[in-house]
């Protein structure tokens, strides 16, 4: 048995997963532009996280751009039966490495072939749409054209399930007029909350969430608070976050990523830590204070 089940499963699609799994983003050059600085770490990362029980990986192919997605088939391919490839499309790079909306028809489907021809894959588990309306984080805005597009793709066979990422809650209704949503990936963390309520709603009806930036992102998570916690316990903030994370609501799904495959193990480790009411309690300040 893998440590990891101790974080227990939920379902994604027509998978069940572990709740802690992996983001591939940090495998790519800084600034998610351009080749890693160490290849042989990379694939080492990928292949310990399988190894240590991962049957989740969220990945997208501009990362890089084009980069995590070719590394993730050398590191793993031909893949465990077990193992769920979550990627995003709706967005590209540009060559000063900006982040570009890219959300035409044509845009889509384009980087649905991309995505299974750099992953060496016939049809992809789950493909998140990633909406780029707003500059800093999610803002109101018709997402019609764009889901019935991917649920064309998907009566195609090319997509089995449809995700929503960076997205209100106006528009996860629209989207699930239109075809099942198995996922919804957002933003969320010890200090940055908004979709608490978000959260809830989606438990109530079976969808999986996926934050992104468990750990702060670019900004790592600084409170007192959490060192504090994580002190008393003889553990790492960041395993305090995640631990978090985990009791916070059974239909959230972790993909911490890393370029180190320490810090990976330490990640995962946060599966077997359980934190108590009291301090659970005192964590909750830190919401407060940002």
């Amino acid at each position: 048995m893998s440590s990891l089940d101790k974080s227990g499963t939920y379902k994604l699609g027509d998978r069940s997963v572990r709740r802690l799994g992996y983001g591939a983003m940090q495998l790519a050059g800084k600034g998610v532009f351009g080749p890693p600085k160490d290849h042989d770490a990379a694939i080492a990362v990928l292949r310990e996280a399988v190894a240590q029980g991962v049957d989740h990986i969220d990945t997208s192919d501009y990362y890089g751009p084009y980069v995590t997605n070719k590394l993730i088939r050398e590191a793993l391919a031909p893949y465990p039966d077990d193992l769920t490839i979550v990627t995003k499309i709706g967005a590209r790079r540009g060559e000063d490495a900006s982040w570009l909306p890219a959300f035409t028809a044509d845009e889509l489907e384009q980087a649905v072939h991309d995505n299974l021809r750099n992953l060496g894959l016939e049809v992809m588990d789950v493909v998140n749409l990633r909406i780029m309306f707003g500059v800093h984080g999610p803002a109101e805005g018709s997402i019609e054209a764009q889901v019935t597009k991917l649920a064309e793709l998907q009566r195609k066979g090319l997509v089995r399930h449809i995700g929503l990422s960076n997205v209100t809650r106006t528009q996860i209704e629209e989207g699930r007029r239109i075809c099942e949503i198995v996922c919804v990936q957002n933003q969320y963390n010890l200090a940055h909350r908004q979709d608490d309520a978000l959260i809830d709603e989606l438990a109530r009806d079976g969808i999986a969430y996926v934050p992104f930036f468990p750990l702060g992102g670019f900004s790592p998570l600084q409170s007192s608070t959490l060192s504090g916690v994580a002190e008393g316990l003889g553990v790492t903030p960041m395993q305090v976050a995640l631990a978090w994370l985990l009791q916070r609501a059974p239909n959230i799904l972790l993909i911490p990523g890393t370029s180190s495959v320490g810090h990976l193990r330490e990640n995962l480790a946060a599966a077997e830590l359980e934190l108590s009411d009291e301090v659970l309690t005192e964590l909750d300040g830190v919401a407060q204070a940002a």
